[in-house]
């Protein structure tokens, strides 16, 4: 299947057209972007990375039942998917406290939380991604009641599975970020993709990060780490 039109660039992805109309392309770059965009770098070798890290947890989840829009990896760069209507929303899961929450409520990080942490957050980057209720999103119109109630379904679930499959690799999923979109029938899918660039992984013995969170904070060694990720991984 090859590229027809481009249609969208985002800040760590492409998205072009193919020949079957309820197929698209993905290409993921090799550009790092934090702070809504205020931090940007690129890292040649970052965009092959997260598209097989992202590729190999698709198929993973996929054998657990869970659906998602992709298809398949098609090279370094590159993976079909299915065309979807991305819902306005990022759902944002913590097990663990870090980063903006700590830094929003004052708790102190590092704390793992008895039950898992879901928060929404409305994709607007003009405004910043601002921190929503489930009730913005049903009563503007950018989910329904029962859309949100699957949507919170899937994601419980991927956090489960995804805990489960990382802690016997010696990682701690500390918390990620989902997106979800509709496919032509209406269903609700898992979609855009799962890597360090939308997770923090800490290393479990050690505490190291294994995520973006290097490249935020000028920690070094960022694809040092996404390798070491997928080391762990397709092992």
């Amino acid at each position: 299947m090859e590229k027809k039109d481009f249609i969208y660039e985002g800040k760590a992805k492409k998205l072009f057209t193919t020949e079957d109309p309820d197929v698209l392309i993905v290409e993921y770059k090799d550009s790092f972007t934090a702070f809504n965009g205020v931090k940007k770098a690129t890292m040649s070798g970052k965009g092959q990375l997260n598209n097989k890290i992202s590729s190999k947890l698709f198929e993973y989840l996929a054998g657990q039942g869970i659906t998602s829009h992709f298809i398949k990896q098609i090279d370094d760069v590159h993976q079909t998917v299915k065309k979807v209507k991305i819902l306005p929303l990022e759902v944002i899961v913590r097990n663990i406290t870090t980063g903006s929450l700590c830094k929003r409520l004052g708790v102190k990080e590092g704390m793992t939380l008895p039950r898992p942490l879901i928060e929404f957050s409305y994709k607007n980057d003009e405004l910043g991604d601002p921190l929503i209720l489930e009730d913005h999103a049903i009563l503007f119109g950018w989910a329904t009641e029962e859309e949100i109630a699957k949507i919170k379904e899937i994601t419980l679930k991927v956090n489960e599975t995804l805990k489960m499959f990382f802690a016997a690799r010696g990682i701690t999923l500390v918390d990620f970020k989902l997106e979800f979109g509709k496919d032509s029938k209406g269903e609700i899918l898992l979609a855009d993709e799962i890597s360090p660039d939308t997770c923090r992984f800490w290393d479990s013995s050690t505490g190291d990060r294994l995520d973006k969170d290097r490249f935020r904070k000028d920690l070094g060694n960022v694809l040092d780490a996404y390798e070491e990720i997928w080391k762990r991984i397709s092992a």
